[in-house]
């Protein structure tokens, strides 16, 4: 079995749950990653206390693993939040019990952070109960400094001993803080994003025309509104209406029509310049407006799309046809509101129809 497999099982087989219903199995995980953190911290200071031939040290090392050992089993047993108490209990003994046979200067009391963290992440809801808690250890902590900081521990170490153990401690404080952010910060982090994904949809969905794909009049109003009020550059805006579209759908069904709708949505895409800001405006019309353009830069650009337009064939089933488009368009003058500049490329749009349609009126 390679070394991966190897990991893999031992992955599954902490990742075991309980069976009890309504408890969390990352809760458990944790439990167990947390128990094992302990268990292997354990172990590597009764092997440093044997290399330096501390008896005391090594059997108190031991001791803590064989506990933390029993919970690790205990968790496969009985229920998460009763293996979770239990994993507590056993931190806070451990954590005091450290601080006064070694003394304040091994840095073990900086544990009581991650039992914090432990504290509000493990369980839902509760905040009276984790409030009571984390005074509780504010209030252990205390009661270490202030009797533990100067007073000679029972079990006394070499200071470059206590270096070393500090080094231990440090990073075993940092891997279980980190573990315990990982883990439950993980899902957080994925309903965050799920969330910021689900509302970018909503807002594509709020201002994108469901048929053509192309942007709706309220998501257009809000563009036009935002470009004239900092308009640095000449504007032309163009309205633009499909000639005798209501036959279209008469002769060849409303689904051809819906193909008409589409395929000149894409043309749109594809023929006009990138800053066009193109929109379906309600029905057969259309909204075009070139954020960067003059009046006759327009035209140059409205015409290859008409010719464009004009060429493309449908296929109405018993027969081909092709359709034709007429535009009003309009030069913004930095004075006009909105409705003017709208009614203004309305009138030269009623002015083309009115001319025999498939035309430019500028």
């Amino acid at each position: 079995m390679n070394q991966n497999n190897i990991f893999q099982k031992l992955y599954r087989i902490i990742c075991k749950d309980t069976g009890d219903r309504n408890e969390s199995t990352k809760l458990i995980v944790v439990i167990r990653m947390l128990t094992l953190t302990m268990i292997v911290y354990s172990l590597i200071n009764a092997f440093l206390f044997q290399r330096i031939g501390h008896t005391g040290g090594m059997i108190f090392c031991n001791l803590g693993m064989i506990a933390f050992l029993a919970i690790f089993i205990m968790s496969y047993r009985q229920h998460t939040f009763a293996s979770y108490c239990v994993l507590n209990a056993a931190m806070l003994i451990w954590v005091t019990a450290n601080v006064y046979m070694f003394g304040w200067g091994i840095g073990v009391q900086t544990y009581i952070f991650v039992l914090i963290v432990f504290c509000f992440f493990a369980r839902y809801r509760h905040e009276t109960a984790k409030i009571i808690y984390v005074l509780a250890l504010l209030a252990l902590r205390m009661h270490l400094y202030f009797h533990c900081q100067h007073a000679t521990p029972y079990l006394v170490v070499a200071d470059k001993v206590s270096a070393a153990f500090q080094t231990v401690n440090s990073i075993a404080i940092f891997w279980s803080l980190s573990l315990l952010s990982y883990y439950f910060s993980t899902d957080t982090q994925a309903l965050e994003g799920k969330l910021i994904e689900y509302n970018e949809q909503l807002k594509r969905q709020a201002s994108i025309d469901p048929l053509t794909g192309l942007n709706n009049r309220r998501s257009t109003m809000e563009y036009l509104e935002a470009l004239l009020q900092n308009a640095q550059h000449q504007i032309s805006v163009c309205l633009c209406d499909i000639d005798f579209f209501k036959k279209v759908n008469d002769t060849y069904g409303h689904n051809i029509g819906d193909v008409v709708l589409k395929k000149i949505a894409e043309t749109f895409r594809t023929g006009l310049p990138q800053d066009c800001f193109v929109s379906r405006w309600g029905g057969e019309e259309f909204l075009l407006i070139f954020p960067e353009a003059n009046g006759d830069e327009a035209v140059i650009a409205l015409e290859a799309l008409r010719q464009k337009i004009k060429a493309t064939v449908f296929d109405g089933g018993s027969e081909q046809f092709s359709v034709s488009l007429t535009f009003g368009l309009v030069e913004y003058d930095f004075h006009s509101d909105i409705t003017a500049v709208l009614k203004e490329a309305d009138d030269k749009l009623y002015l083309g129809k009115e001319s025999g349609r498939d035309r430019i009126v500028f």
